[in-house]
């Protein structure tokens, strides 16, 4: 283990991948990333690879600017890793269909369409009968849904192969099975961090473990796991050739057959164990979307645990107390979607030493202690 770097990225999730990578290609030379386990084997290994800002969006607010910034990096991202690395990340974009299965979800895809298609975004309002023309799989209870062209998926594990293959063709110093303790802190500067492999001289530290964020001694803020358990299908011929959600549940298809269905959202700790009951819920909300999935088999479930901020935000940018530490930690359901957008911000902060405007509304300060005036 080197016992210095220029730059330390503390987590090897996608963020943290993202990250090494992006600084590299601005011209650090020395960047070393730290993993307590393996390269993306925790949420992001987990996740679904769902990149559907606007299917969840109720208002155009700040996050929202910032998820479709980062879904429209997807297709340059994508295209520079497969060069980098000859890994194909699967970026399939036939778009998502949301489907209303009532008379609450109908009301509520009809606002969203009001309000997306006043805002000038993408998006197709289906009857029923459009709906089932475009998938004929889905429910005979589908009154209506939502097309949203923009919104699409990458296969999330490909995607962690690439850019793990990515930031060491590029030279970055990996660690895996590795814990960072604590950073090393001096008159409110950082000089390094303190592994479990001894310390690592440093002038700039990016924390960017997910839910093991908070177990970083300094760190000002709560990071809480949210488990999300999964489960996987094997369909074979395709039953869908979009991502089909609801405003209970989804479906996501793969290339090669498989057929993913989740999620659940729990406060569980770190318990990543997968339950009978979350399974069933899971293959329940897939039902009601397509009764079809009654005939597929299961070939695999799972659990990952989410990084959730206090107020389900991502925590993105400069700590303002200790000067040389960046955060990018608690993107939550975010992590794949947010990834590019992440790695261009906070290396374009660190190595240029400029804070985008759209950094501000989640910068680790709205969390630091405010002055009351006394009166």
């Amino acid at each position: 283990m080197k016992s210095s770097a220029d730059v330390v990225v503390i987590g090897g999730g996608v963020i943290g991948l993202t990250i090494a990578r992006a600084l590299v290609l601005r011209g650090v030379r020395d960047v070393c990333l730290i993993e307590r386990a393996r390269l993306g084997s925790e949420a992001s290994f987990a996740a679904a690879g769902m990149l559907l800002p606007q299917v969840e969006a109720a208002t155009k607010d700040d996050f929202f600017t910032l998820a479709c910034r980062s879904r429209d990096l997807y297709a340059s991202f994508a295209a520079a890793l497969h060069e980098e690395t000859g890994i194909d990340v699967e970026l399939d974009t036939t778009g998502t269909l949301y489907l209303a299965l009532n008379s609450t979800d109908q009301e509520e895809i009809e606002k969203g369409y009001y309000f997306q298609s006043r805002a000038g975004l993408s998006i197709e309002l289906l009857s029923d009968s459009e709906a089932r023309a475009l998938e004929p799989c889905i429910s005979e209870s589908t009154t209506g849904a939502l097309l949203f062209p923009q919104d699409i998926q990458v296969e999330n594990r490909r995607l962690l192969s690439a850019l793990a293959n990515s930031v060491t063709n590029l030279g970055v110093n990996v660690l895996t099975g590795t814990n960072v303790d604590s950073l090393i802190i001096d008159r409110n500067r950082l000089n390094g961090v303190q592994t479990s492999g001894g310390a690592i001289t440093c002038s700039t530290a990016v924390v960017a473990a997910g839910t093991w964020s908070s177990f970083i001694k300094r760190t000002s803020f709560s990071i809480e796991p949210v488990r999300g358990q999964m489960v996987c299908l094997e369909a074979k011929p395709h039953l869908t050739r979009h991502v089909i959600f609801s405003r209970r549940g989804y479906i996501v298809p793969r290339r090669d057959g498989r057929l993913l269905a989740g999620s659940t959202s729990e406060n569980a700790g770190f318990d990543k164990s997968v339950t009978a009951g979350g399974i069933n819920k899971i293959l329940q909300n897939a039902h009601e979307i397509s009764p079809m999935i009654s005939n597929l088999p299961i070939v695999d479930t799972w659990a990952g645990l989410r990084p959730r901020a206090p107020d389900g935000l991502p925590v993105l940018g400069a700590c303002v107390e200790i000067d040389g530490l960046f955060y990018a930690t608690g993107h939550y359901r975010n992590g794949i979607l947010l990834a590019p957008i992440t790695g261009e911000l906070i290396s374009e902060a660190i190595v240029e030493g400029v804070a985008s405007p759209l950094l501000a509304p989640f910068s680790p300060e709205r969390f630091s202690p405010k002055a009351v005036s006394v009166k």
